[in-house]
């Protein structure tokens, strides 16, 4: 653990306010939250840009080649750990594979729209949900007969996977998803080896579905890359695409006996779960709960859906995203901190026009949410294309200045890429025109120029950005503001510090939780053990008295896991806006990428654990 501690020692002197929400420490500030402030350097880094800014530049040190070593995919250490005993073996792209994922993706997005499984017609007039249960004062006994039962608001992955997770516990779950269809949204999804243990834990066929369904991403080199030509030769010179730090994602998973990490399709791990996971009718779509009354000694909850529709249950469960109604409710939070405010890397599923509208109500949301602007917009895309480096590389990230590209196999010769720009909150595209009829195009083509005059800040960028970028329609490119949350509870009410994500028979999950930049692919993931968690905890619930102490517990065991990983990739985050000044320090630059490289293993072993 010292090499973890000394990174972590590294990292917090770059950005020593990082763990810290914006909306606490500009609460003070002419421009806060509402007014979508950026994330900004501040603390040493500032000081270090000012004092080099300052500086003589000296050409000659900045001239050069960089090394041959970082320009290989695969230099032979990294082929040694791929090749271990029982690490997954790479097969080459080919037709039936490309085929076959595709094809399955395109069954399940036809089967959400076909309402498969969905809660419908007579069966919802009479789901068991809606009559309220004459309970006694006290509570009542739960046994296989008469079974805890539970509502969960959201029909995402973290209410997916907690509604499968109680189910394989015996009690009775429903689910209530607001989408006026169960569609598919944004792109596909990393199931890191610790998620894809918590499945196997709560249903073994629904996990080897996923492994079959997924595109296995271990079998391959991961990493940071240089997105243009930068260093000096005291720090290190760099060339455009060069190699800065290599992970090694499927050591830490065999240490620990965990699958390797797949990616899936979000509507085949929709219809997984909704075929295998939980029984027929447990989704209802079109149901967005907008309230809730605890009613009290043990006699659980009556929740209130937008229509005014009433469901009762002995619990309910918030899985409904980073502007969570239930958690506006749960925390008191008032009027204006729940909504369909736009958010999330992968671009979920809003359509221009509307993320267009809500570009700027989310900034409001956000500060009466206590919710984090990251300080990046991202722009994200599937691409249905074979990268030049498929057969080497499985994902990696090209570093810049104010910007940062990041790609990953998608499975079926489709890359899922992001670009990640620094500017403030509630920005938006022009619409289209005769002129320009392809503003995202354009934005991003002048961004992540790889020849002539390079982008707006004269860098010539790695063309791999632009391949990816050029391989997507203006249509499928979504643009979100990335918001998250503090890594711990920026509160001193005692109640939420000892329940942080519970209150009486209510609890909340996921994004509602712990929402997280997607730098370490792990909010999917960790809403995956909150759910695994949830079901264990009211699995030992014997009596409705005992409900408000297992949501408790489960939420102090959840909440300082995630706050750690939370935190570690706000930090990634931030860190990236001064990477471009760690590269060309001397001794600071070759330090910070040998502490990067060092400490990553200690971050995967944490991440890749079969407790939670």
């Amino acid at each position: 653990m010292v090499k973890f501690s000394i990174a972590a020692l590294v990292f917090l002197a770059v950005d020593a306010a990082a763990f810290v929400p914006k909306s606490v420490y500009v609460a003070n500030d002419d421009h806060n939250l509402s007014e979508g402030r950026q994330a900004e350097s501040f603390g040493p880094a500032q000081l270090l840009r000012e004092v080099k800014t300052k500086l003589p530049q000296i050409e000659w040190l900045a001239e050069g080649e960089g090394s041959p070593q970082n320009k290989i995919n695969m230099p032979d250490y990294v082929k040694e750990i791929l090749h271990q005993p029982h690490a997954p073996r790479r097969v080459s792209e080919h037709d039936e594979r490309t085929l076959r994922i595709r094809s399955r993706a395109a069954q399940a997005s036809a089967d959400a729209a076909a309402m498969r499984g969905m809660l419908v017609g007579e069966e919802d007039e009479k789901a068991w949900w809606r009559t309220p249960r004459n309970v006694p004062p006290g509570g009542r006994q739960v046994t296989k007969d008469d079974p805890l039962t539970v509502l969960v608001a959201g029909g995402g992955l973290a209410g997916l996977v907690a509604a499968a997770a109680c189910h394989a516990k015996g009690m009775k779950v429903a689910i209530f998803e607001q989408a006026s269809t169960y569609a598919p949204y944004g792109g596909p999804i990393q199931i890191q080896s610790n998620a894809l243990r918590a499945i196997q834990q709560i249903n073994q066929k629904c996990f080897e579905e996923l492994v079959a369904a997924g595109t296995v991403t271990a079998d391959r080199v991961s990493g940071l890359k240089i997105g243009y030509k930068k260093g000096n030769k005291l720090a290190g010179l760099y060339d455009a695409g060069d190699w800065l730090v290599r992970f090694d994602t499927i050591g830490p998973a065999l240490e620990k006996g965990l699958p390797a990490t797949v990616v899936v399709d979000r509507p085949v791990i929709q219809q997984i779960f909704v075929k295998y996971g939980i029984p027929e009718g447990t989704v209802r779509i079109k149901s967005r709960i907008q309230s809730y009354e605890d009613l009290g000694d043990g006699r659980g909850v009556c929740a209130i859906l937008e229509d005014g529709t009433k469901a009762y249950a002995d619990v309910l469960v918030g899985a409904d995203g980073v502007w969570s109604q239930v958690r506006k409710c749960l925390h008191d939070l008032g009027e204006g901190a729940g909504g369909y405010a736009a958010s999330g890397a992968a671009g979920g599923a809003l359509d221009d026009a509307e993320a267009r509208k809500l570009a700027r109500e989310t900034i409001k949301v956000a500060a009466k949410a206590d919710r984090r602007y990251s300080g990046f917009t991202c722009y994200a895309a599937l691409a249905p294309h074979r990268a030049s480096n498929i057969e080497e590389v499985s994902y990696q990230i090209l570093l810049g200045e104010k910007k940062y590209f990041v790609s990953t196999d998608g499975g079926g010769e489709r890359q899922q890429w992001f670009a990640l720009i620094r500017e403030p909150a509630g920005g938006v595209d022009p619409e289209p025109t005769a002129e320009d009829p392809h503003p995202k195009l354009t934005r991003l083509r002048k961004e992540f120029a790889c020849d002539g005059e390079g982008d707006p800040d004269g860098n010539i960028w790695d063309p791999f950005a632009l391949e990816l970028i050029n391989a997507a329609s203006e249509e499928d490119i979504k643009r979100r503001d990335l918001y998250d949350g503090a890594p711990l509870l920026a509160t001193l009410d005692p109640r939420r510090l000892l329940n942080p994500w519970a209150k009486g028979p209510v609890a909340i999950c996921g994004d509602a939780a712990h929402p997280m930049m997607p730098n370490l692919g792990q909010g999917g993931c960790q809403a995956t053990e909150d759910g695994y968690r949830l079901g264990e905890e009211l699995g030992k619930v014997t009596h409705t008295r005992e409900v408000p102490g297992a949501l408790g517990k489960y939420s102090r065991i959840r909440v300082v896991r995630t706050a750690i990983i939370q935190g570690l990739a706000q930090l990634g985050s931030d860190l990236l806006v001064d990477f471009d000044l760690m590269m060309t320090i001397p001794l600071l630059g070759p330090f910070f990428l040998t502490m990067t490289q060092l400490s990553m293993p200690w971050i995967l072993r944490f991440l890749y654990t079969a407790e939670f």
